[in-house]
């Protein structure tokens, strides 16, 4: 069964950065395309971008453009979220999985706390 692991989150002030991590482990995990979510208190899971395996094609929500990047590894079957010009509302709970989304891949997250 593949396992997902976030990682990287953490407190950071409104304007600085972060780099988010997902490691999948156990079984060899499927070339398919991946995804980051994300969820804050009180409110439901959203979409935040997406990249493809083979080419890397990325898409992000309109909020994130310009402030965030998708990228992957795929030799080490880790996909990463580099967040920048953070802002008190992207904290949250960020998870990844697959696009679109398995029940059985999510994690526990990684939490993003952005102070003003």
């Amino acid at each position: 069964q593949v396992h997902l692991i976030e990682s990287g989150g953490g407190l950071v002030q409104a304007g600085g950065s972060l780099r988010l991590s997902c490691a999948a482990s156990g079984r060899t995990f499927s070339s398919t395309a991946m995804a980051w979510f994300r969820q804050a208190p009180g409110k439901e899971r959203e979409f935040v971008a997406t990249i493809t395996y083979y080419s890397g094609k990325t898409t992000y929500k309109d909020s994130m453009k310009g402030r965030f990047t998708i990228s992957r590894d795929n030799a080490k079957n880790t996909v990463y979220l580099q967040m920048n010009s953070l802002k008190p509302e992207d904290t949250a709970v960020y998870y990844c999985n697959s696009m679109p989304p398995k029940r059985d891949y999510w994690g526990r997250g990684t939490q993003v706390t952005v102070s003003s």
